[in-house]
């Protein structure tokens, strides 16, 4: 020890190494980095607002439920459904019209090919219009159908041959109305969740309206313009309504951008009831677009004025606006199962006991007023039906399975029509009872899928 600093060696060493980490820890605190420069007073942000500051973007389940863009989203929709669904709903007019002009050394079940490939056009490639708004939005999607759909009509106002009027008015136009439709229904729907089943009627109810106005205008037109100039004022027409629909349909959210699996088109109909439900809707649509394609046909060879026939598809329209929305109503309350199976079988028994031995005017209209309300609620309800069979999640892809299975359907049943009634040399018996039972299998098919979900139990709500 040393006496003289009263301290031992390991005391100093100890002190020693103090020292040091001292020192260290001193140089350490002595390094100043450059300072960074100073932001602007005005420019620096409140850390409480960085803190509470919203991810960019729109929320996804913050719906508007109303105000001036939602409203002009349901406008521009009414407008292209109008144009497009609504168009559609008036092909009847067309299969009478040709087979007395143009193309009247064809046979109607010839010229069915073109109404009935135009529905066709309608349903079938709405995975394709699904797929472009997931992708682009829902603006490239309306604006290619407006070109189309009008593009479409303008060239068949120049068309005089089968070929022409078929690639014009069933393929292009055609195509053009499945634009029209699917794009906006997706584009309506980021605007509302509480009011979604009124922005979706307003909109659907285009289709209706335009079934009941198109028709009139276009047998009005013709005999005192002519044929061309009557699809000419149509698609000018169609040009202000779609203009609207273009400058104020839009989505809420951005594009979602999912990839395409087509496994999930197939892999529903793996599932009992989805696969009956499909069958239905097959069915159902083979038989379902008959009475609105040849009624006026059927009117007219039963000794019906030209006049009065010609307002038997605008009958059965405006019948299937109410149709359309009393039935989804009571759909709410006793399942939409239960609502479709009963209005499908009561369209069914007023095909078969109502149009089958009508042959005056009155039973033919009365049958117009009937079918046009069970058909609104049979062609609308159909998505509902889907939706109870899978999660919401999903209803995009299986809506599309269905429809692109079931507008088959569609495609085949007018031709099919066409050529009973050539067999039967003009007679129209043979082609409403091919309706009547086509729309009693689908309704068959029906019961079977809701079987398949709750059994063979009458109460329950499905």
């Amino acid at each position: 020890m040393d006496h003289k600093s009263g301290q031992s060696p390991h005391r100093d060493s100890s002190l020693s190494i103090d020292q040091s980490e001292n020192s260290k820890v001193d140089a350490i605190n002595d390094f100043k980095p450059e300072p960074e420069p100073e932001m602007e007073e005005e420019t620096r942000p409140d850390p409480e607002t960085v803190l509470k500051r919203e991810p960019t973007g729109p929320n996804p389940t913050d719906f508007p439920d109303g105000g001036l863009q939602a409203w002009l989203v349901v406008v521009g929709g009414f407008c292209a459904v109008f144009c497009g669904f609504g168009w559609i709903n008036c092909i009847g007019v067309f299969q009478n019209y040709y087979e007395h002009n143009q193309l009247k050394h064809y046979s109607s079940s010839t010229i069915a090919w073109i109404p009935s490939t135009q529905s066709f056009m309608l349903f079938f490639p709405g995975f394709l219009a699904g797929k472009m708004t997931d992708e682009m939005g829902p603006r490239i999607p309306i604006l290619l159908g407006s070109f189309l759909h009008v593009f479409g009509i303008m060239m068949t106002s120049l068309s005089t041959e089968f070929y022409q009027i078929f690639l014009a008015q069933a393929v292009c136009s055609g195509l053009g109305c499945c634009f029209l439709f699917y794009p906006v229904i997706v584009a309506a729907g980021t605007w509302f969740r509480r009011h979604r089943a009124l922005a979706f009627g307003i909109i659907t109810a285009g289709s209706s309206i335009g079934g009941v106005v198109l028709p009139i205008m276009v047998q009005r037109l013709i005999p005192h313009i002519g044929f061309g100039w009557t699809m000419r004022a149509v698609g000018f027409l169609f040009l202000g309504l779609l203009t609207i629909a273009n400058l104020t349909i839009k989505s809420r959210l951005p594009p979602a951008r999912r990839p395409f699996n087509v496994m999930e088109m197939v892999k529903p109909f793996t599932e009992k009831p989805f696969l009956l439900l499909a069958l239905g809707a097959f069915f159902i649509y083979v038989g379902g677009f008959l009475p609105f394609n040849y009624i006026i046909l059927q009117g007219e060879a039963s000794g019906m004025s030209t006049d009065l026939a010609s307002y038997l598809v605008p009958i059965l329209n405006a019948a299937s606006t109410f149709g359309r929305i009393l039935p989804a109503h009571l759909g709410d309350s006793f399942g939409v199962f239960n609502v479709m199976i009963v209005l499908t079988g009561f369209a069914a028994i007023m095909t078969l006991a109502l149009w089958l031995p009508a042959a005056a005017n009155a039973p033919i209209i009365v049958y117009a007023v009937m079918y046009g309300f069970a058909s609104g609620c049979t062609l609308s309800i159909i998505p509902a039906m889907v939706a109870k069979l899978g999660h919401i999640s999903q209803l995009g892809a299986r809506s599309g399975a269905l429809y692109a299975f079931s507008s088959v359907g569609v495609l085949i049943g007018s031709p099919i029509g066409g050529a009973i009634q050539k067999n039967q040399h003009g007679g129209y018996s043979g082609l409403i009872i091919f309706t009547g039972v086509a729309l009693l299998i689908g309704t068959f098919f029906a019961f079977l899928s809701r079987a398949a979900q709750v059994g063979l139990k009458i109460k329950v709500r499905v």
